[in-house]
């Protein structure tokens, strides 16, 4: 099941979306400002945004480019009563993949967030056997399920899928995975390497000694 945020003020409005959404099969979100739509973004996954461009505390598309800023590729439509041209190219510089005009008909927002979220998915989500990488969310699926890693979990176990049937050297994991403020660790390495291997056993990780790691497929 698709998950969707909605930001949109007129509440009546929000209402009548959420219906038809929830109708069609997707779990909505709905928020009525900018800054509740920003907070939930730190503590929530969505699949897509459904954004209204004025609404209170920070605008859509304000939201937008600074999502996009850090590197929240989400796929988002706005949803907008603005008929200007300037606007609607102003939608698309700050990071906007689509825009419907209010009023618009139910069925075209359908059809438009079922293109979106299936194009997005081909070309964002990559599986090898069991896992599955989707790049848009930072997340990686086993058998469907998605994997609770942490940052550092998520970043080594992508990076091992990425190359796939090869040794990667740990120095390169370690200049992946720690920054140049942080002090690389082996220990904390094989730690995650061990809960990996927990949480997919299915799944060959294999300790190349004096080396590096090699994720088997």
């Amino acid at each position: 099941m698709s998950k969707i945020l909605l930001l949109e003020d007129d509440m009546l409005f929000a209402e009548t979306l959420v219906d038809l959404l929830e109708e069609s099969g997707f779990e909505v979100v709905h928020v009525p400002n900018g800054q509740s739509a920003m907070d939930i973004t730190f503590s929530q996954k969505f699949d897509l945004y459904l954004l209204d461009i004025n609404v209170p505390l920070i605008n859509g598309t304000t939201l937008l480019k600074e999502l996009r800023d850090s590197n929240d590729n989400t796929p988002a439509i706005f949803l907008t009563s603005h008929k200007d041209k300037e606007m609607l190219e102003k939608s698309f510089l700050c990071g906007g993949d689509d825009f419907l005009i209010k009023p618009f008909n139910t069925k075209e927002l359908l059809l438009r967030i079922k293109a979106l979220l299936k194009r997005a998915t081909s070309n964002n989500i990559e599986c090898i056997g069991l896992l599955c990488n989707d790049y848009i969310h930072k997340r990686i699926l086993y058998k469907n399920a998605e994997l609770e890693l942490s940052k550092k979990e998520y970043e080594l176990l992508a990076l091992l899928m990425k190359h796939i049937n090869n040794t990667v050297p740990k120095e390169l994991i370690l200049n992946e995975l720690w920054s140049h403020n942080e002090k690389a660790s082996d220990g904390a390495l094989r730690v995650y390497v061990n809960r990996i291997k927990q949480m997919i056993p299915e799944v060959t990780i294999e300790n190349i000694r004096g080396i590096g790691y090699k994720l088997v497929s």
